[in-house]
């Protein structure tokens, strides 16, 4: 789950307050510097100009009070104030999505040509299947692009999903007329609407939405803006906005080479919460828009909630359990070693997975870190092509038998070895982490605050594991009457 858009800005704001880190005591002029650093780091983010007014008067007045200058930490506490800032400028909490009382609710997907909005309907459709186990209905009332139609019955069929449409020579207002009424009688709980987008706002399309708008009545209307567009972006959230009183937004495309400003500025500008955010090409790759989580991570200071919620997602429960009780044993081996890789892969990109942990994202030697997915394709030929005996117990694997499985992979025996080595130290590791020993954490994810942060959240999801097993082995001894 890559935030592309916000690493040049993570850089200059670690930088910026980097520079205090290294003074004990800081003065008024130290705050003023680093906050006309602040100011131009935002602004070439693409954040619209008020708003970055606005965040760098509110941050300079905290940061200037007696409780920062006179702290023993000033540093850290204007990371504080920052971080709650940035909170409040994208939201402070996630908006969930609003719900008709009675099935089915309505949403309507509106936004420009090429913002992604069937793209993101089919998602969103996905999104509450799967995690709501609803029956969401779509409808193809875009009649003007070319193959709108046929992209929304692709991707329906493709995640199991009803899609109504009455081809491109009807009135969009009427398909959505006999659309809602079709599911209605099949009592589908969820409508999603794909509408007709333009390359501008134009008086044709906005009344074509009013009209739709109009007799649809919908719970939610979802405006989809591509995050790749900067400032333009704000500028279509404001129109729309103004034409037909959106509910919410959705920001698209956070995984490309972009600055990423739409998404501090469209709260403070339109009012409007930003409910979604799209990051990739995947059915699943639609989340929701957590803002102190995004500012966590703006601030480099990782994700763990995102990336817990992402492997309890991509996880098998009983595999992940007998995984876990196989590393208690040290008895985790190769095969084991695939299903992990196989789960991890389905997480998303490594390097994407890496940086959500507290004090990666500033590691150095990881800044840089790209994961080329034929390795990770290499490393599973070089496992397929041992026995099921070596696979079981990797003490078989003497010289002879590793060039055997170099030849029958393809690849060199150097690269056999190193995959080997680097199995038997994760298998060390394992066995620590499972014992409770996270000695060296601080130092693996960077020191400091953000290596402390790491090693305070594993221990607590180690009491809490603890605590729920407890409760179960409770439950599961007053049910047989003990």
């Amino acid at each position: 789950m890559a935030i592309v858009a916000f690493e040049g800005l993570t850089e200059r704001l670690q930088n910026a307050i980097g520079k205090l880190r290294r003074k004990g005591k800081i003065s008024e002029s130290d705050v003023k510097e680093v906050m006309r650093e602040i100011r131009l780091a935002l602004l070439e983010a693409d954040v619209n100009f008020k708003v970055v007014k606005d965040f760098v008067k509110t941050v300079r007045s905290r940061a200037i009070g007696a409780e920062v200058l006179e702290s023993l930490t000033p540093a850290q506490q204007i990371v504080k104030i920052v971080n709650e800032e940035l909170v409040k400028v994208m939201g402070e909490e996630a908006a969930p999505l609003n719900k008709s009382a009675k099935i089915p609710t309505i949403i309507m997907m509106v936004g420009l040509q090429g913002a992604g909005k069937t793209t993101t309907a089919s998602k969103l459709a996905n999104k509450l299947k799967k995690e709501k186990n609803a029956r969401p209905f779509m409808i193809a009332a875009d009649v003007y692009r070319p193959a709108a139609i046929d992209q929304l019955k692709i991707l329906g069929k493709d995640i199991d999903v009803p899609v109504f449409s009455l081809g491109v020579d009807v009135d969009p207002v009427e398909i959505v007329r006999q659309g809602l009424e079709e599911a209605k009688d099949k009592k589908n709980d969820y409508v999603i609407i794909d509408t007709a987008g333009r390359l501008q706002i134009d008086e044709k399309l906005m009344q074509e939405l009013s009209s739709i708008k109009e007799l649809a009545q919908p719970d939610e209307i979802l405006l989809t803006v591509d995050a790749m567009t900067g400032q333009n972006a704000v500028e279509v959230a404001k129109g729309f906005n103004d034409q037909l009183d959106v509910t919410g937004v959705v920001l698209t495309k956070l995984d490309g080479d972009t600055r990423g400003g739409a998404a501090l500025s469209i709260r403070a500008v339109t009012g409007k919460p930003i409910k979604f955010i799209g990051q990739g090409e995947k059915m699943t790759d639609l989340d929701v828009f957590y803002p102190d989580r995004m500012a966590s991570r703006i601030l480099g200071m990782g994700d763990m909630l995102t990336l817990i919620e992402k492997a309890q997602q991509e996880y098998d429960q009983k595999q992940a359990e007998e995984l876990a009780e196989k590393m208690r044993e040290n008895n985790f081996d190769f095969n084991d070693f695939l299903i992990q890789m196989e789960q991890v892969q389905n997480m998303g990109p490594m390097e994407d997975i890496i940086k959500m942990i507290p004090g990666m994202a500033n590691n150095p030697a990881l800044k840089n870190l790209k994961v080329d997915p034929k390795d990770i394709e290499h490393t599973k030929a070089i496992v397929y092509s041992m026995t099921p005996q070596e696979r079981e117990n990797p003490d078989l694997l003497n010289p002879s038998r590793r060039r055997r499985i170099a030849a029958g992979s393809g690849r060199p025996i150097q690269e056999v070895n190193r995959m080997i080595k680097q199995f038997k130290q994760m298998q060390d590791m394992m066995k620590k982490m499972s014992n409770g020993n996270f000695s060296g954490m601080e130092g693996l994810l960077g020191g400091g605050m953000q290596g402390k942060l790491a090693k305070m959240s594993m221990n607590r999801m180690i009491r809490k594991n603890k605590k729920l097993k407890q409760k179960k082995l409770k439950k599961l001894l007053k049910r047989k009457g003990k």
